[in-house]
């Protein structure tokens, strides 16, 4: 049957930047085989399969896959999901709307904000990064990511290994010219990133190409058939656990601003807010802009 489906760029206000995304409407009966061969031919970084919830209460279940796996959650396609649905429900409309979008993890609280010729949405972390054991040794990290030893770590970061359902290595780089050299090892990749039978790496560094950055980051997942990602909300909200385990982040709500997808030449920009109550982490949200880019017919 004849499917509607659409593409968007996502963590950018403009076409042709962030990262793109594919999102197939009318997809209630496809089975898991068929949603991972259609997200293998649109070969983007996620595909997101719309269909009804299973509570009439929220706008719809989605499920999210890479060319080589279902993730239970991921932002780019919660953002850009939440901001197609509210434009095709509000065709030509502005304003605020919230809704609930089912994913594998649980059920995500989104909030879009519909302007003119502009779209923002913003969700809340399902799950609370938690820590998924001991990173490789820092020398095999840095041979993976075809750096020096010396280019790994700054201040008091250290790698961890993190996780909000999709486990991350997150290593601090030193040095923007640094984190722009990496270049990906796959004959240790295993070996350096494969916890978990997975194999992320997210790069981050305190110093940034925009004066309004807070971080700048690159992330890396060869087995999924993700070489190089340009925008990664599920890592930015695991992010949110390095951050509070390595910064003194003072009591209240703590905003930064995460650029990725530079070295790319696909410019993203990935809003994280932090809530601290005490020395504790209890909520954290993602957002960001994202456009509509096209509109098709899938015969499958």
């Amino acid at each position: 049957m004849p499917r509607r489906f659409f593409t968007l760029d996502v963590f950018a206000d403009r076409a042709l930047a962030g990262n793109p995304l594919a999102v197939v409407l009318d997809s209630d009966d496809l089975d898991t085989m068929a949603m991972q061969q259609i997200a293998r031919e649109f070969n983007l970084s996620e595909t997101v399969f719309v269909q009804p919830p299973a509570d009439s209460r929220h706008r719809a279940k989605i499920r999210i896959f890479t060319p080589g796996l279902e993730m239970p959650f991921a932002g780019h396609p919660t953002v850009g999901t939440a901001v197609l649905l509210a434009s095709l429900d509000h065709r030509n409309g502005t304003g605020d709307y919230l809704f609930g979008l089912e994913e594998l993890i649980g059920t995500v609280p989104c909030a879009v904000s519909l302007g003119e010729g502009v779209a923002y949405a913003r969700f809340d972390v399902p799950v609370l990064p938690t820590e998924r054991g001991a990173p490789a040794a820092t020398a095999l990290i840095a041979e993976a990511l075809g750096l020096t030893v010396k280019d790994i770590g700054f201040e008091n970061h250290v790698p961890t290994l993190l996780g909000t359902g999709f486990p991350y290595t997150f290593v601090p780089v030193r040095t923007l010219e640094a984190i722009g050299r990496i270049r990906i090892n796959t004959s240790v990749w295993k070996a350096a990133f494969g916890q978990e039978g997975l194999g992320a790496a997210y790069a981050y560094t305190r110093q940034t190409a925009e004066p309004t950055s807070s971080l700048h980051a690159r992330m890396f997942s060869p087995g999924d058939g993700i070489p190089e990602d340009p925008a990664t909300g599920s890592a930015v909200a695991g992010l949110s656990g390095v951050l509070h385990r390595f910064d003194d982040l003072a009591e209240g709500i703590r905003h930064f601003r995460i650029e990725q997808g530079f070295e790319m030449g696909r410019p993203s920009l990935i809003d994280l807010t932090m809530q601290i109550d005490g020395t504790r982490l209890i909520s954290a949200s993602i957002g960001g802009h994202a456009v509509i880019v096209s509109e098709g017919v899938l015969h499958v």
